[in-house]
């Protein structure tokens, strides 16, 4: 089976791949879009959370809560420090 394996592997590196997802309904940028967005959501959510003490993560904080002014979104009371 082996050989049978790198003879055909051979045979396929010189052929052109083509990958299709028939039912793929977004192009991969907006894939890429909408997974970026997601987590943008998801680190905003925690800025906006006033429960949390992070004394020792505040520079990291500053520079994500700074990411999203310039973009024109603040984070609510957390970067009220």
């Amino acid at each position: 089976m082996k050989l049978f394996q790198d003879i055909l592997k051979e045979i396929l590196m010189e052929e052109e791949v083509q990958v299709v997802f028939p039912n793929l309904k977004m192009s991969p940028s907006e894939l890429v879009e909408m997974r970026c967005y997601m987590a943008l959501r998801q680190i905003k959510k925690i800025l906006e959370d006033d429960t949390l003490e992070d004394k020792e993560c505040f520079a990291k904080i500053e520079e994500i809560v700074h990411i999203f002014e310039v973009m024109g979104s603040d984070c609510g009371t957390r970067h009220e420090f």
